[in-house]
Formats: C-alpha cells, structure tokens, sequence
C-alpha cells in the first residue's frame, strides 16, 4: 500500500550568526539537539514544496528528486527519513520530490527547508503524530549531522523577521520577531554559492564569527528596530570578512535606491535588501545592471511558517 503527503516551507536568509556547536571549554556538544546557532534573518514566501509517497516494501529503499532530477548527493533529506524510519515496524519505499523556488547553496535556507517540508510530509504518510516543533527537531538534528545548516530550521518554522536568541533545536531555542507588516518586501540579488560545510567547520573563522555574531544580537536586542537590524547586519558581514566586490556593489545600489537597509546572505554571494513595495521593483532593476534577472526575486515576508498541505 502506498500513502502520500505534501509539504511547504519557506526560505529563510540568514542576516548574521554566532556557531553554537561547542562548550565553554571548547568541548564539542554531545547532544545534537543542544547544537545551533545564534542570529537572525528573514523567512520568505518563496521556498520548497515537497511531495513524499511511502510504499510498504520488503527491500527498503530512500530516493530524493531536485526540481525533476534524481539527487543522490541530498544526504539531508535522506536522514529525515532515516531517523522518522526508525519510528515505524514496517520497511517502506521512500520517494521524494522537492520544488525548489529558492537559489541552492546561497544562503537561502534552501537544505533547512528540504529538510523540515520532508520531515513535515513523510511524517503524515507513514502516520507518526508530531508537532511542528518535533518535526523541526528532526530537520534541525539532520541538517547539523550533514554539516548544512546549524539555526536554520526554527526560524524558517515560524517566519517572520527573526532574532535567535538563545540556539537549539526549534522545541529547544528562543526565537523572537521584530514585527513586519504586509507593506514590507525583500529584494535578493544572487551572485553564486559558498560552502555553509566550509564555514561551519573552519576553526580560522569560528573566533571571528561568534564574537561579531554575539554582539550582533545584543546590538539588535538593544535597539529591535528593522533598521538597526539591517545596519547591524551589514556591519557583521564586513568585519566578519565575507563581504565581497559584487556583495558591497549590490547593497550600495539597493540603499541608493531606497531601501530600508541591505546587507550579505549567510552563507553565499546574494544581497538581500529590505524595502516597502512601493520601492521594491526600483531595486531589482537596480539589480539587473549587474546580475540577470533570473538571479533577482522579490517575496513579501512570510509570517506563517512551515505547513502541510493539502
């Protein structure tokens, strides 16, 4: 017998980070769910769709499709499904299908969303009860095994214009929200892909990042405002080292161009602009003197999160 479901979330930009990975003492976390990270960053109506059919079989099986293509290299996704396969008697066939409407590998939050909309989906077709946040807490423990991501899937589970306060896995951190209203919108701009896995694993950077990253979210916390956010967040990704030639034209166009502040993905060459819808396409054909408009999106903000679906 073959049972089916469906999922959504959104993408989330990650606007600046703290690695939360370790003791005091250096002393790397032994449980996965005490892992993660500090920062903040918007959550986008754009994401990924998954669609997942579980088939009763003898011979176990786990396969992942990208946007039509069979993706042996999605080693996220397959461990949701390893560790929500531990919860059932019978061996199952396991298809996925993600639709991806967001850039992979630019600080999108493209793995967290695969992850969460597969734990959310596969765990409705094999009829393990969950909530969001449990959901959440298996995407989050197979994003940090795979090294692809380490605060991501809280945020993109509640949406909104977010600020971990505290790391974690989402039924573990504090998250809180400086408001957004319908009106606002984020403009990217996409340049090309950095390793998250480099990042996350470079002890050269780890110093750096997690004493810019906290004082980051005390700066903010300070002063919540959404324009402090974004200059806060600019002032990370330039002393922090990951600013680059393209990141710093984009934003320099963006804020010529009215928006609210601009500042880098975490992690990948891509700018995201914060704006007001009336100034929003002024930005992104500010963007198209330098990228292609295929590498260019306007979202409003999603505030609802990640969902199944019908």
């Amino acid at each position: 017998m073959s049972k089916g479901a469906r999922a959504f979330c959104p993408g989330g930009i990650t606007s600046f980070f703290e690695i939360c990975d370790r003791t005091v003492d250096g002393k790397p976390f032994s449980n996965e769910e005490q892992m993660g990270a500090r920062g903040g960053g918007f959550v986008l109506e754009e994401g990924v769709l998954t669609e997942v059919s579980a088939t009763e079989s003898d011979k176990p099986s786990i396969a992942v499709f990208i946007n039509g293509r069979y993706a042996p290299h999605a080693e996220t996704t397959r461990t949701v499904a390893a560790i929500l396969l531990e919860r059932v008697d019978e061996p199952y066939r396991i298809s996925f299908h993600h639709e991806v409407a967001i850039p992979i590998g630019a600080g999108f939050g493209s793995s967290g969303a695969g992850a969460l909309s597969a734990a959310l989906a596969l765990s409705e077709a094999l009829d393990v009860d969950l909530t969001l946040l449990q959901a959440g807490k298996i995407a989050h423990i197979a994003e940090i095994r795979c090294h692809t991501g380490l605060g991501t899937v809280g945020p993109i589970a509640l949406g909104g214009c977010v600020i971990t306060v505290e790391p974690g896995a989402p039924d573990h951190a504090v998250i809180d929200r400086i408001p957004t209203t319908s009106n606002h919108r984020i403009v990217t701009g996409y340049h090309r892909p950095i390793s998250t896995k480099e990042v996350l694993t470079s002890d050269d950077l780890r110093t750096v990042i997690n004493e810019l990253g906290r004082k980051t979210v005390l700066d903010i916390l300070a002063r919540p405002s959404l324009e402090n956010f974004m200059r806060a967040s600019k002032e990370f990704a330039a002393k922090a080292g990951f600013s680059t030639p393209m990141t710093e034209k984009l934003i320099s166009l963006a804020e010529k161009a009215g928006a609210i502040g601009a500042s880098q993905n975490m992690v990948g060459e891509a700018v995201h602009a914060l704006t007001t819808i009336d100034r929003a396409e002024v930005i992104a054909e500010a963007f198209k003197g330098v990228l292609p408009s295929k590498n260019i999106l306007v979202s409003r903000i999603d505030v609802k999160g990640a969902r199944l679906l019908g």
